[in-house]
């Protein structure tokens, strides 16, 4: 890493823009930062940190970043280039911030930014430039962490040692040593290494865990599967965290169980060969006896038939004699049905010709005079005289009804021409009235335009009234805050001063009483931080009441600029409302606030008339705009009316003569009825009852000469059947229904006679007659026994050849598993042992040091020499910086500890032991130290660039001088080194320098020469 270029803006005590070019200032390899106290060096380191990291070092804070003399309007940034991994980078920061709004008064919150560019060669149209990487804050810091590889507070121990923390990575414990050293060295891959091993081992660890469970799982299997009688398996199974696999001593159980399965098997077999013969047995018996029982059945029931049939005889010869005597009146059926069918015909008839003469008796007028006795004859002649009369009545009809339609006409014509004359009338009066409503309308209309012009004229004479009443009111309100805030600046204004002169007397005080400070630091056999001598024959004394000390300066100081800040700050917004206040008062003019408000009220109200008066303009012109088009529609509605009565009357005078001839001829057609539809109705049912009475005497007739036929016809059959007369015939006369259901029964009977017989004959029934009874109770008995006994002697079989595949199964399991656990465990004993050696939790690892600790340890220990090539120098060649692998206390690992070799005493301690001197320059070997080891380190990334702020103070002149040498060394091998110090001395032996100066509108900073010594 190597810084190129720094601008600070509105930073710190920089109160405008301040540049740093670090390849002018490390040229030569050392650089000095100096100025007074409080100028504002460590500030430089701050912007450094704060643009890599967007946090100062140390405890500072992010949100005191801001200078309090910069201009409001200025915001606060820091930009820094430099070189990371061989490219060179750009990173401009700005912390959030406050700042004048840019509308109104007050002050609004600026976000931070970030800003990450980098330098190419080509920006895409052919030129070199910078190009954007990133504007977020989270993508800027992980790509700047990943090409330093170090966090911020390793950045200040390894690179930027800030004031009073210069010692941290001297005297920090090996965690979070080794915290750093993993980032700088990248030992990333052994610490995976490590991860993969532990990995691997809980891989193979499961692996060897599956394969006992699989063991236990099996044996449990084959002792269920061998049942409660087998050999157990207590004494066969391994035990949980055995080396060996599957013994072959679980194999013979194994095997054993299968035999004993094998045997028992042969067992079952046999018994089911027996019991399926036996079975068969009783099968056979069972069926011979329920064969025996149903010939004997069926013998019973042959004879119980028999007797039944017996007792059904004398009705059977009944049924022969009755239907013999009906099959002999069969032909007197047919002339039998066609007599009662004509009779039934001839009384129909004459009932209905009943009813039609009487219809016709109850019938009135002139037409059915004369009918009451007329035969059918007469009845037909009557029928065609009123069918004339009904053809005639259907002209009157049509001429009727048209009477009915002019009179609906009339009403329909007669309303519609009051309805025109109604319109008429109402448009009349409508057109009388318009003239003065459209006078009325035209009077408010040149109102209205009057008034819109009056509005316009009024809102820019309000706006500008309203204007100056703000600005008197702001006038008023500022002068106000003037006066209460100008004896508040004067009295910080006081303060501070007497701020200054307080701290500037502490000041020289301290001054005057440092060689008693100092001297109150010595302790007996200790060298003196000033001379060096262990010896101390005369210390000062300070004056009684004069002791002041560093921290009473510090709150001198820390009150001053408390004081300062609140009298500038006071000052500035003072200054502010004076020129708030000079603006207002030209804006609002010399009148007071509330002769300016009465002016503007009066506008107000006579704006709002006049806007009222004005609003009413578009409604004023579309009113009259609708009157006009009512006026034409009115005018147009007036003549349409007055044409349309005059022809409605006229077409209701022609309908008036029409329907007075219609009427006349309506009367005479319709006679003493209500209307002719009413008289040709009642013509039209009365000439249907008259044809109806002519057909019901012509059927009545053709009736009786069909009856008189079949009477004779009747006679003549029962003559030929051989009966004396058809009474005689009809008596013995059965229905075809009843004669069939006699054949069928007396079929039936013969046909269940015969069927019995021919079983009676039967030799196999009667000879199992001849034998007793059958006990089937007893057979079927047999065969149940012998059928549980066999289904018992399935389901041993059964088991058996079940636990003899379940435990072949097994067998092969336990065999494969056998073959598959040996490897298995073996690769489980090596792999434990590497990864317990790397986690250095293994007794044959005795620092306890894990791998990544391991090289760590290597690396601190390349560290270690490089720093105590510089250190012996430093000291006068009596310190030196070593490793230690030494074991922490409890359970606390070793790897990462620095021990310091003192060659005087020739013993090796702890180097929290150094003084402040010697832990400077022992801090500052360590680093120089470990930058050259990491810049030769394969993949380490090169520290080209070192800040060391203040400890020079800490320092003899001798070993200024030793540490001068060492730095100045540096330039061999190209690496600049930058010191914070106020140290007199270093002016004058460093020749490149940077000055930064106070003042009271903040700090600059410039290039400077070396001092002449």
């Amino acid at each position: 890493m190597r810084l190129h270029r720094l601008t600070v803006t509105a930073f710190g005590p920089f109160a405008g823009s301040e540049t740093v070019d670090f390849d002018a200032l490390a040229a030569g390899g050392l650089f000095l930062l100096r100025g007074a106290t409080g100028a504002g060096k460590s500030s430089v380191l701050d912007a450094v940190c704060f643009a890599l990291y967007g946090e100062p070092p140390g405890t500072r804070r992010a949100t005191r970043l801001r200078s309090d003399h910069a201009d409001p309007k200025r915001l606060t940034e820091v930009r820094l280039e430099l070189t990371l991994g061989g490219r060179r980078l750009q990173i401009t920061r700005l912390p959030e911030q406050r700042r004048p709004k840019k509308v109104g008064a007050g002050t609004t919150v600026e976000r931070a930014q970030t800003l990450l560019r980098e330098w190419v060669e080509d920006t895409g149209d052919g030129s070199p430039g910078w190009r954007g990487l990133s504007k977020s804050h989270q993508e800027a810091g992980e790509e700047i962490h990943r090409l330093i590889g170090m966090n911020r507070e390793q950045f200040c121990q390894v690179v930027l040692l800030p004031q009073g923390d210069f010692a941290r990575f001297l005297k920090a414990d090996s965690e979070e040593r080794g915290k750093l050293l993993r980032r700088l060295f990248d030992t990333e891959r052994y610490r995976h290494v490590e991860d993969w091993l532990a990995e691997q081992r809980r891989a193979q660890e499961a692996t060897v865990q599956a394969g006992r469970r699989r063991l236990r799982d099996l044996v449990g299997r084959a002792e269920q599967a061998a049942g409660p009688g087998a050999e157990p398996a207590e004494d066969w199974v391994p035990a949980e965290d055995a080396d060996a696999g599957l013994t072959a001593d679980v194999l013979g159980w194994a095997a054993v169980l299968r035999s004993g399965a094998a045997e028992q098997l042969a067992v079952a077999e046999a018994a089911l060969a027996g019991a399926e013969a036996a079975q068969r047995t009783a099968q056979q018996r069972r069926e011979a006896a329920e064969e025996l029982a149903g010939r004997q059945r069926r013998h019973r029931e042959a004879l119980a038939r028999a007797e039944r049939l017996a007792g059904f005889e004398p009705a059977a010869a009944e049924d022969r004699r009755r239907l013999a005597a009906a099959q002999d009146a069969v032909g007197v059926e047919s002339a039998l049905r066609l007599r009662e069918s004509a009779a039934e015909a001839f009384r129909r008839a004459r009932e209905a010709e009943r009813r039609r003469r009487e219809t016709l008796a109850g019938a009135r007028g002139t037409e059915v005079r004369g009918l009451d006795g007329a035969d059918a004859a007469g009845l037909a002649e009557a029928e065609l005289r009123l069918r004339a009369e009904v053809v005639r009545l259907e002209a009157a009809r049509a001429e009727e009804r048209r009477c009915a339609e002019l009179v609906r006409e009339q009403r329909s014509l007669t309303a519609d021409r009051r309805a025109a004359e109604e319109l008429a009338e109402d448009a009349e009066d409508w057109l009388a009235e318009f003239e003065g409503e459209l006078a009325r309308l035209e009077e408010r209309h040149s109102e209205a335009r009057a008034a819109t012009t009056k509005v316009e004229q009024l809102d820019g004479q309000r706006a500008e009234a309203a204007a100056r009443l703000d600005a008197a009111r702001e006038r008023d309100g500022l002068r106000a805050g003037i006066s209460a805030a100008e004896p508040r600046v004067a009295q910080l204004r006081a303060a501070a001063l007497d701020a200054r002169e307080h701290g500037l007397d502490l000041r020289d005080r301290r001054l005057a009483g440092m060689a008693a400070e100092l001297a109150e630091q010595l302790r007996a056999g200790r060298p003196c931080r000033v001379c060096g001598s262990p010896e101390h024959p005369a210390p000062a004394q300070a004056a009684p009441g004069s002791r002041v000390g560093a921290e009473d300066e510090e709150r001198a100081r820390r009150a001053q600029a408390a004081a300062e800040q609140a009298w500038a700050e006071a000052d500035q917004a003072l200054t502010a409302l004076r020129v708030r206040e000079a603006a207002a008062a030209a804006a609002a003019g010399p009148d007071p606030v509330d002769v300016l408000a009465r002016a503007l009220a009066g506008l107000e109200r006579e704006h709002r008339d006049a806007r009222h008066t004005a609003e009413a303009l578009g409604r004023v012109e579309q009113e009259i705009a609708r009157l006009s088009r009512e006026r034409t529609r009115r005018g147009d509605e007036l003549h349409e009316a007055r044409e349309r009565a005059a022809v409605l009357t006229d077409r209701l005078q022609a309908l008036d003569a029409e329907r007075e001839e219609l009427t006349a001829r309506v009367a005479a057609a319709r006679g003493e009825a209500a209307s002719v539809a009413d008289r040709a109705a009642a013509l039209t049912r009365l000439t249907e009852d008259v044809a109806a009475a002519a057909g019901a005497a012509r059927a009545r007739a053709e009736a009786a000469a069909r009856l008189d036929e079949a009477e004779d016809e009747l006679g003549k059959a029962a003559a030929a059947a051989g009966f004396p007369d058809a009474a005689a015939a009809l008596a013995v006369l059965l229905p075809r229904e009843e004669r069939e259901r006699l054949e069928a029964r007396l079929e039936r009977h013969r046909a269940e006679t015969a069927a019995v017989r021919s079983e009676l004959a039967l030799p196999e029934l009667a000879e199992a007659a001849a034998r007793p009874p059958v006990d089937l109770s007893a057979a079927a008995a047999a065969l149940r026994e012998a059928t549980d006994r066999l289904g018992r002697a399935h389901a041993v079989r059964a088991a058996a050849d079940e636990r003899c595949g379940a435990l072949a199964g097994i067998g092969r399991q336990l065999a494969g598993l056998a073959a598959e656990l040996a490897p298995a465990l073996d690769r489980y004993g090596r792999i434990n042992r590497l990864a317990a050696l790397a986690a250095g939790t293994s007794t044959e690892n005795r620092l306890r040091m894990r791998l990544e600790s391991y090289v760590l340890a290597a690396r601190l220990e390349q560290v270690a020499a490089a720093a105590s090539d510089r250190l012996v120098r430093m000291s006068g060649g009596r310190y030196t910086l070593v490793h230690s692998d030494d074991r922490g206390t409890g359970n606390r690992r070793s790897g990462l500890a620095l021990r310091v070799v003192d060659a005087w005493t020739g013993t090796e301690r702890d180097t929290a032991t150094l003084s402040g001197g010697e832990s400077f320059f022992a801090s500052l070997s360590l680093a120089l130290g470990l930058a050259d080891v990491v810049t030769d380190e394969a993949g380490g990334m090169p520290l080209d660039t070192l800040f060391i702020d203040e400890g020079f103070g800490t320092l003899d002149e001798q070993s200024l001088e030793e540490v001068m040498d060492v730095l100045d060394g540096l330039r061999e091998r190209d690496r600049a080194v930058g010191i914070v110090s106020h140290v007199a001395d270093l002016r004058t032996r460093i020749p490149a320098q940077l000055l930064v100066r106070k003042g009271r509108r903040g700090s600059t900073l410039a290039l400077a020469e070396r001092e002449d010594a």
